[in-house]
């Protein structure tokens, strides 16, 4: 008895001592992740907490539903645009770049380390794959908003790579062990990735669908339907794993298509799952920090971090560049996608396959891939934002929605509380006309609480409660949503234009030479014909010195205003 309550001690200080330094991280700038996996290395067997935890089997099964959790919630926050917009180039990234990668990683840790060709694969194969955990919590919480695209591509990626890296894993796995031989793949190869991919996406898609029906389908306590849609994705999740399909494919695709539909209590549904994915992620990165042995990490210190600076520097570039040629994307997003490479816990829980398999080598092969982790998390965890600036990659878009709240009414009524951070850049304070529909039912001011009529003229700091039908609410945005780096002139421009002027007009007024391929072309169809797709907020097109930028586009995709950017904006008035 005094065991158990012992563990459940152990285990609620260990999380509240990671949420707490969550409060050092955000001064120091260093990712969350980071953060939890060493509080769970100084409460380990060489740490402060000297708890001795080498149960890899259960360490493997905390990860794995801990991830389900994270993969169902990244699908079901990822709207179903975003999935159209970048599903070609992230799914070869998944698959062919998944491949690529762990085999160059394989080359050199055949180099550097005492490993058999089949134990260097495995490690690159456990290497291989970006990890949806960090992707997702660095992307969408680490205070920076990314170009729709790039955190898309990242973001499904992360999302549907997970098979491939497994298989790959399982399948040197089985010739390490010897249970199968190199002979012997050929078409079981074949039929292995059909297997995992195909059940993965039939029974996803069902489980999302069957979990939408079920959530619409009865009227019980609100803080019931987040339970359903959690005990709906572990089942799915383990159900795609009996079968032999890839469950973390099911569980992410469930995610996606659910979160996609009309849910009761969809917003309160979000929270709770936002909850379930901090809790997931703290609990995961414990476990495998209390997991690892830092006393035996010197060994393979050196080989490691060559390792980690061939991954970062070469291996995952190279895919990047070859996956993403045929989709012609600008080189800044190519950069990008390459930098965010970001290896975590799918890689170590990975690398404990074969320390549950008693393979002769294995915690040669864990720690270096923890000791990869650790570099991945350390040095490209912390630079996202710099590297996103450094490349002008931040989304333009305003962003001053700060809460919405579902209101449950009678019928088929749908309709949302929201409240607005009001900025100084908030296009409501520079004159924008408000229609009837859009005016405000409280303001808060100072900590006091006003009437519309009492509040009078709208001030920068307010905020503002408004009632909105659920298909305004993106109107809403517009009139009331605004970030000060509107402002910014490297994201928006020295100079407006219109999308229908002419880019001989604009190059004879400016000085610069016109591409052959884009005389006579207006502005708007010099974008589409360079970026051969859509267009989206924030897209740029180098003319000489100078670069032509989408500064605002319509809700069809039309774009509505062009700034242009001078290297030198004295010189256009020379």
């Amino acid at each position: 008895m005094d065991f158990s309550h012992t563990i459940i001690l152990v285990t609620a200080g260990l999380v509240l001592i990671s949420i707490l330094s969550s409060v050092l991280s955000y001064r120091l700038g260093a990712p969350l992740l980071l953060v939890f996996l060493f509080v769970g290395l100084l409460a380990g067997e060489d740490g402060i907490g000297g708890i001795d935890f080498d149960h890899a089997g259960l360490a493997y099964l905390i990860g794995s539903l801990a991830l389900a959790v994270i993969l169902f919630d990244s699908g079901f926050a990822t709207p179903i645009s975003s999935f159209r917009l970048a599903a070609a180039p992230a799914i070869t990234l998944a698959t062919l770049g998944v491949i690529m990668t762990s085999g160059l990683v394989g080359v050199f840790a055949h180099i550097l380390l005492p490993l058999s060709w089949p134990e260097s694969l495995l490690l690159g194969a456990a290497i291989g794959s970006t990890d949806a955990a960090a992707v997702f919590f660095l992307l969408r919480t680490g205070g920076i908003r990314i170009r729709e695209r790039v955190r898309a591509i990242l973001e499904i990626e992360s999302g549907s790579n997970d098979p491939a890296a497994i298989f790959l894993t399982l399948t040197c796995l089985q010739v390490a062990t010897l249970v199968r031989s190199p002979e012997d793949l050929g078409g079981a190869l074949l039929l292995d990735v059909l297997r995992q991919f195909g059940l993965g996406a039939l029974i996803g898609l069902s489980g999302g669908w069957l979990t939408k029906r079920l959530i619409n389908a009865f009227t019980i306590d609100t803080a019931l339907y987040a339970l359903v849609a959690l005990s709906a994705a572990l089942c799915i999740f383990e159900g795609t794993n009996l079968l032999g399909g890839s469950g973390f494919l099911a569980v992410y695709l469930a995610g996606l298509y659910a979160g996609n539909q009309p849910l009761k209590s969809k917003y309160s549904l979000r929270r709770f799952q936002a909850a379930s994915t901090w809790l997931a992620q703290i609990l995961m990165f414990l476990t495998l920090g209390l997991f690892a042995t830092p006393s035996q990490f010197p060994a393979v210190l050196l080989p490691a971090l060559i390792l980690a600076v061939v991954l970062t520097l070469f291996a995952r570039p190279l895919s990047v560049l070859i996956c993403l040629a045929p989709f012609r994307l600008p080189w800044r997003e190519q950069v990008f996608v390459s930098w965010v490479g970001l290896r975590g816990a799918v890689a170590i829980l990975l690398a404990l396959l074969p320390v549950m398999a008693e393979l002769a080598n294995a915690h040669i092969i864990f720690n270096t891939v923890f000791l990869i982790v650790l570099f991945s998390l350390l040095f490209q965890g912390w630079t996202i934002g710099p590297v996103a600036k450094k490349l002008k990659l931040i989304e333009t878009e305003s962003q001053g929605l700060i809460d919405r709240i579902e209101l449950e009414l009678p019928g088929r009524a749908q309709h949302d509380l929201v409240a607005y951070r009001l900025s100084k850049a908030s296009p409501v304070l520079r004159g924008t006309r408000i229609p009837r529909w859009a005016t405000p039912s409280l303001v808060v001011r100072g900590g006091e609480s006003l009437r519309p009529h009492q509040a009078g003229e709208l001030h920068a700091g307010d905020l503002v409660y408004l009632f909105c039908a659920e298909r305004n609410l993106k109107l809403l945005d517009n009139i009331y949503a605004g970030k000060d780096v509107l402002n910014d002139r490297e994201l928006r421009g020295d100079f407006s234009l219109m999308p229908g002027a002419t880019i001989n007009s604009v190059a004879d007024r400016y000085g610069i030479a016109v591409p052959a391929d884009l005389h006579n072309c207006t502005l708007e169809q010099a974008f589409q014909r360079r970026l051969r797709g859509r267009v989206e907020l924030g897209d740029r097109l180098p003319l000489g010195p100078y670069e032509l930028i989408v500064r605002d586009i319509s809700r069809d995709g039309d774009i509505v205003e062009v700034g242009l950017l001078i290297d030198d904006p004295d010189a256009a008035w020379r």
